[in-house]
């Protein structure tokens, strides 16, 4: 051990935290769930679950599957919309010493728009996180988050309508991630949570029917994490702003390898559900390996990825 105690505190796209650890938007609820097990205070950032401009009441059951290594969901965005989040749920939120952020869904750019305000105008609200991974219902149902055209007109409208961070949440259902990267980037994102969950399926061989009543669904957990490890390290030599890396982070060592991949902070997600400590374990874990390596702070890894002949992305 080298005796140094590194600072774990970091500014991320203009969100002041205690350390780099966020939850996973849809895996940590509303936040008021895990207050029985962790002290909310000690994380980095709570990311609540997709909000809408009124409530959802989802997709039908089952929606949930386990995975080799992960699970399947078709939850289909249930929330309390917008003004029940703002009157039920934040007031509750206030009384932690945490960033709030609150991530945002819609079908089409005036829902965003219409949530954007509200929570502009909300008490307690650290930032935004777009979900660009909603249908748009004026474009036959194409995610906002596959078109670089769409992704730009979200970004852009949303951008006008708030001062509060902005981060976009980028799909991995794409060909080239960095061009929707670039193009959110470009329209005034102040950050990017890099990745959404995949689009999978399962099967049950003796139904022969779907495991899931949505037929498909996003796959996350451990499953993911090279993919999503890629991705940061694309995205990040692609953009000059911050990364929130995200899939299949279970231990420090998993957040580790996205800081070196390019991410200035992570986001845990279902590893909540196994564990209810896991992003305390996480931060645990980050100052572990600083403290092993002399590292004054996490800021010291970003991106300290060594590959001969990188290939560059810019």
């Amino acid at each position: 051990m080298s005796g140094t105690h590194p600072s774990l505190e970091v500014n991320v796209a203009g969100i002041r935290m205690k350390n780099p650890v966020m939850t996973a938007s849809g895996t940590f609820g509303y936040g008021s769930e895990y207050v029985d097990f962790i002290d909310l205070n000690q994380i980095g950032a709570v990311v609540v679950k997709g909000i809408t401009s009124v409530p959802w009441t989802g997709n039908p059951m089952p929606r949930i599957f386990e995975t080799p290594s992960g699970m399947l969901n078709a939850i289909g965005l249930q929330n309390v919309g917008v003004d029940g989040f703002i009157d039920k749920k934040l007031p509750y939120l206030r009384n932690f010493d945490v960033p709030v952020i609150v991530n945002i869904c819609g079908k089409q750019v005036e829902e965003y728009l219409e949530i954007t305000e509200k929570l502009d105008a909300a008490d307690g609200v650290a930032a935004i996180e777009l979900n660009i991974s909603c249908p748009n219902v004026h474009s036959g149902g194409m995610s906002f988050g596959v078109d670089p055209k769409l992704t730009d007109e979200l970004v852009k409208s949303v951008r006008e309508k708030t001062t509060l961070p902005l981060l976009v949440k980028l799909s991995p259902n794409v060909t080239d991630i960095t061009v929707i990267a670039r193009a959110a980037a470009d329209a005034g994102a102040d950050g990017l949570s890099v990745i959404n969950t995949a689009l999978g399926m399962a099967i049950d061989i003796n139904t022969r029917r779907p495991q899931l009543a949505n037929v498909t669904g996003g796959l996350s957990g451990p499953a993911i994490k090279p993919i999503a490890l890629r991705m940061v390290w694309q995205v990040y030599n692609a953009v000059s702003i911050p990364i929130i890396g995200m899939g299949g982070i279970m231990t420090g060592d998993d957040a580790i390898e996205f800081c070196i991949a390019g991410a200035s902070a992570v986001a845990v997600g279902t590893a909540n559900f196994i564990n209810p400590r896991a992003s305390l374990d996480v931060v645990d874990g980050i100052e572990e390996y600083l403290e092993q390596h002399g590292m004054r702070s996490i800021a010291e890894l970003v991106g300290s990825l060594e590959v001969t002949e990188m290939k560059k992305f810019r």
